[in-house]
Order: C-alpha cells, then sequence, then structure tokens
C-alpha cells in the first residue's frame, strides 16, 4: 500500500467512530483531525470536505467487506452456512459500525444521500454472489428449489431484502443477529433435498 493510500486509510478508519459517536452533522473536520492525529491542514490535503470523506469512507467500506463476503462465499463446505457467513461478514463490514450508535439512522440515511450509488452497487454485487453460490450448490444438488419454485436469484434477492429489513434493527448479539439465525434455518429447511429430509 503507497504511504499515501496508508494516510487515507488511516484517516478513514479513525473518522468511523467519530461518525457513530456525534453522526454526520455534529461532527466536523476537526474532531476528525483530532481522532487521526493530523493537523486539519493535512486532513484538507486528503479530503476537501466532510462529504467527500464520507463518501471515500463509505467506498472503502463496501470494497473491504464486499471483497470479505465474496472470499466466504468461495469457501468450501454446506451453501447455508456459507450464505450465514456472508451476511454475517457484510453486517460486521456496513451495518456493525454504526448499528450500536444512536445515530445509525441519520448515517444510514447520509450514507444513501452521498453514496447511494456505491450502496447500490454491493447490493447488486451481494445478490450476484448469492445467486452464484445458490446456483452452484442447485447443480451439485445440495439443494432442491422444488418445493419453492424460485430460482437462484429470487432467492438471494429476496435473502437481500430481508437484510436490508433485519439491519434496521440492528444491535451486534441482539434480536437482530436471532432473525438472521432464524432466516438461515428456514432457508436450511425449504431448500433441503427430499433425499435429505
Amino acid at each position: 500500500m503507497k504511504n499515501e493510500d496508508r494516510k487515507s486509510a488511516h484517516i478513514l478508519d479513525s473518522a468511523l467512530p467519530v461518525f457513530a459517536r456525534y453522526g454526520f452533522q455534529k461532527t466536523t473536520m476537526a474532531d476528525i483531525a483530532r481522532a487521526a492525529g493530523i493537523s486539519r491542514a493535512s486532513l484538507y490535503l486528503a479530503f476537501n470536505s466532510k462529504e467527500e470523506l464520507f463518501r471515500a469512507g463509505s467506498a472503502r467500506a463496501h470494497r473491504l467487506t464486499m471483497a470479505e463476503v465474496e472470499a466466504v462465499l468461495n469457501r468450501t463446505g454446506d451453501v447455508i452456512d456459507r450464505i450465514a457467513a456472508a451476511i454475517s461478514a457484510f453486517q460486521e463490514g456496513l451495518i456493525a459500525p454504526f448499528g450500536n450508535s444512536e445515530n445509525a439512522k441519520e448515517l444510514f440515511e447520509t450514507n444513501m444521500e452521498l453514496a447511494e450509488d456505491i450502496t447500490i452497487a454491493a447490493r447488486s454485487k451481494l445478490i450476484a454472489l448469492l445467486s452464484g453460490a445458490l446456483g452452484e450448490a442447485l447443480e451439485r444438488g445440495e439443494i432442491d428449489l422444488v418445493a419453492s419454485g424460485g430460482r437462484p436469484a429470487d432467492l438471494a434477492a429476496l435473502i437481500a431484502a430481508a437484510m436490508d429489513g433485519i439491519k434496521h434493527n440492528f444491535r451486534a448479539g441482539g434480536p437482530s443477529d436471532e432473525s438472521m439465525r432464524l432466516l438461515m434455518r428456514i432457508l436450511q429447511l425449504a431448500l433441503m433435498p427430499e433425499s435429505r429430509r
């Protein structure tokens, strides 16, 4: 990683807890500079505005998280276990950092104002990755979609929609975690081939 990239990554990592603590509106560039241990002038050399910094942070978080999601889905093993691990990686990377913040709603709304394209691209990639994993599992006979009448892409979109609903109530170790576990158990039962029931 180049020195400039390291500096930007350090600033973005330092900004995350500041945004979580104060929210987007109340956070100042001075707060972020202080958290990063740099001067405001140095911060402005890296990012022209708080909006640019937030968008860059969103892009970085989405890029890193989606790489982890892809890596998890590419592992071997039961497809439902891999999907559960991928969803967990998605939540840990993109929802958990703000999920326990009293400013979560504002931060998620700000993300959709400043980085909607990034968020939509990541969601599309997530659906494509889930659909691919489900399609491969279907070809191997690991799952059966006859009873549901759906296709892998339909099921992937349904999982993503459930995640969207659950994320609004996300609290690490809270009811949303149990909701995701329940969703995975239902999927496992619904997709189990007749021969394994």
